[in-house]
């Protein structure tokens, strides 16, 4: 019996979805880095911290569907 990784069994559609889905996070990330730099907003330090850890995601997202998800 010939087991199918998960990862391994990407399509290609898959893989750009998953890179759609990445470069919205960029997207999303940008405006909340720039959100965070306006004085008026509470809370910057924590906008910094939820924009890195999009920028994070939407990296590992964007590597997994060019490796995996034959995107690109």
């Amino acid at each position: 019996m010939i087991r199918m990784s998960l990862v391994l069994g990407f399509a290609h559609h898959t893989g750009v979805r998953l890179a759609e889905v990445g470069f919205l996070l960029l997207l999303f990330a940008g405006v909340w880095l720039a959100a965070a730099q306006v004085s008026q907003f509470k809370f910057a330090a924590a906008r910094t911290i939820v924009a890195g850890l999009a920028l994070a995601i939407s990296g590992l997202l964007l590597i997994v569907a060019t490796h995996w998800g034959h995107f690109g």
